[in-house]
């Protein structure tokens, strides 16, 4: 019997090849999404065209490179259709699982267009980021009620915005972390995805920002869906069940492009403690579920260059959540609870 409900993945995007055209193409979508950059339209326009595009793309493509794989293409890609996969045969033929990027191919024009024609009476949206942000999740969400909104018939919709509190996601993590020791490592970092500060704040309508809601300390009703303390309340969560001392480890944020985003910097953090004195360091980066360019080349590479320039040894990144079983079979009790 055909399947009635639909589960629709949703992961950021990845460039269709590592060339610098495609690279290009890539950025120019990403970067002009007004979630992304909340400039003016003319202001983002002249900058992300006229200057981040034109002078990123090149370095881009070389850092792209450096992660492909002949055979599998993105990480990215390649984890995400993994989970796909597995996550069919998971919920079995009652369900249809989909996958989508918000940015390039599988584009969510595509699927969509593929699953309007199937006639779900149901589609459960789930965007693969465990701490909401709208320029992640937000912005996938918009785009995919945006494409259903027009469709005459509008299935019946359950959307996922965000998970980071669940229970059996925190445990993934934890399981990823159990394959290494952790005394084998003098210190720890949470690095998580920066944002500009005002986009945390602009998850508050009371009149105050982020920075008068303790978001380093609590996590309430108030600012449930502020990214900075979902990523704080993920992280005393995951040392809480592997009895890391608070001594012992740091939160931090990468990827920042200019200095008015969240801090502490990932990279600043990983460059003091090599100063420090410290030789052997493991990161966390809770909010990717899938291994990328941001895991494995700005952690794995990157930061590793910047710690053995101030005097540190060996940074191990745990791996991502991936198409790990348990993160499968997470995402279904998600999807279908």
């Amino acid at each position: 019997m055909k399947p009635t409900t639909a589960i629709l993945l949703l992961n950021l995007g990845t460039p269709d090849s590592p060339k610098k055209g495609d690279v290009r193409s890539y950025l120019t979508q990403f970067l002009n999404d007004p979630r992304v950059i909340d400039i003016p339209w003319l202001a983002r326009t002249i900058l992300v065209n006229g200057i981040i595009v034109p002078f990123r793309s090149g370095n881009s493509s070389k850092l792209y490179k450096a992660i492909w794989d002949d055979k599998t293409g993105s990480p990215l890609l390649m984890h995400s259709q993994n989970l796909a996969e597995k996550l069919q045969d998971e919920v079995g033929s009652e369900y249809k699982v989909e996958l989508a990027m918000r940015y390039k191919n599988p584009s969510m024009e595509s699927v969509l267009a593929r699953m309007k024609k199937e006639g779900y009476h149901k589609i459960i949206i789930f965007p693969l980021f465990p701490q909401y942000a709208s320029s992640s999740t937000g912005s996938a969400l918009q785009l995919a009620m945006e494409i259903i909104s027009k469709w005459w018939v509008i299935p019946e919709l359950k959307i996922i915005s965000q998970y980071y509190t669940n229970s059996d996601y925190i445990n993934c993590i934890v399981n990823r972390a159990k394959q290494h020791n952790l005394n084998d490592y003098e210190h720890i970092v949470f690095s998580y995805h920066g944002l500009p500060e005002r986009q945390v704040d602009k998850v508050y309508e009371d009149g105050y920002l982020c920075k008068d809601h303790n978001c380093e300390t609590e996590n309430n009703d108030t600012n449930y869906f502020c990214y900075k303390s979902a990523c704080y309340k993920t992280t005393e969560m995951v040392v809480k069940q592997l009895n890391i001392p608070k001594e012992k480890y740091t939160l931090s944020f990468q990827s920042r492009l200019d200095n008015k985003w969240l801090t502490p910097f990932s990279d600043k953090v990983i460059e003091d403690l090599g100063k420090k004195g410290i030789k052997n360091i493991l990161v966390f980066s809770p909010a990717f579920t899938a291994d990328c360019l941001e895991t494995i080349y700005e952690i794995g590479i990157e930061y590793q260059e910047i710690f053995h320039k101030n005097g540190g040894h060996k940074i191990q990144l745990v791996e991502s959540l991936n198409s790990g079983d348990d993160w499968v079979k997470t995402v279904k009790n998600i999807a279908l609870n």
